[in-house]
């Protein structure tokens, strides 16, 4: 069975570079974090393309509502004239095609909630896929920072020096983790960083507790 893009999204998100450092280690590493930018670099080409598919539809489902909207509103004028003439065929046949439009708005009203979800869910992948490129593009700069810096330090590397780089290129990735997404709790270290981003997240949720309770109070004192 073929990926489908939401789960070649969803592994690449969930993917380690832990788990790509192990898959390197009896590799060129360097080539195996090639590999797998270029790799996320696809995955957004094509989620790009179903977006660019996506808002199309969207574009067509809008201005088909939209004329049916000038449509009814257009006949709504008719079937006053048509009544005031005394024309009931005319009124009855702009009555009609009225309804026939009532019919319709909901069906596309639907399909058009359905373009919009999809194009937000893309939108979504192709914002994580970038934050996940960068992710790895940082492991892989300080991986070859690293080698450089032991190149310089020793002139002949033991048999175990590949294990090492290959542990002080993770640690480099959990110190990007770390920055970018706030999971130093979980990895260990930075507990100034998640203090602030723990204040943060406090400070959102009493905002929500706030504006709920404003609009509690709106809708009690509106009855």
């Amino acid at each position: 069975m073929a990926e489908t893009i939401a789960s070649r999204v969803s592994r690449i998100i969930v993917g380690s570079a832990h788990a790509l450092l192990d898959k390197a280690e009896n590799l060129a590493p360097e080539a195996v974090m090639s590999q797998s930018i270029r790799e996320i670099d696809q995955v957004i080409a094509e989620v790009r393309v179903d977006l660019g598919k996506a808002e199309a539809a969207k574009h067509l489902v809008l201005s088909r509502i939209a004329k049916l909207n000038a449509e009814h509103e257009t006949l709504g004028a008719q079937l006053d004239t048509a009544v005031a003439e005394n024309r009931d065929d005319l009124a009855g046949a702009a009555i009609a095609r009225q309804t026939d439009i009532e019919d319709l708005l909901p069906v596309l009203q639907k399909a058009l909630d359905e373009q919009s979800e999809q194009s937000a869910e893309l939108e979504s992948y192709v914002v994580a896929l970038l934050a996940k490129k960068r992710e790895l593009e940082q492991v892989q700069t300080d991986y070859l920072a690293t080698l450089a810096n032991q190149a310089a330090t020793s002139l002949a590397p033991g048999l175990g020096d590949r294990q090492a780089r290959i542990e002080d290129a993770a640690a480099s990735f959990d110190r990007v983790l770390s920055r970018q997404t706030g999971a130093s709790l979980l990895i260990g270290g930075g507990n100034g960083a998640a203090g602030k981003l723990k204040e943060l997240a406090e400070m959102q949720r009493n905002n929500r507790i706030a504006e709920r309770l404003a609009a509690a109070k709106a809708a009690f004192n509106g009855k």
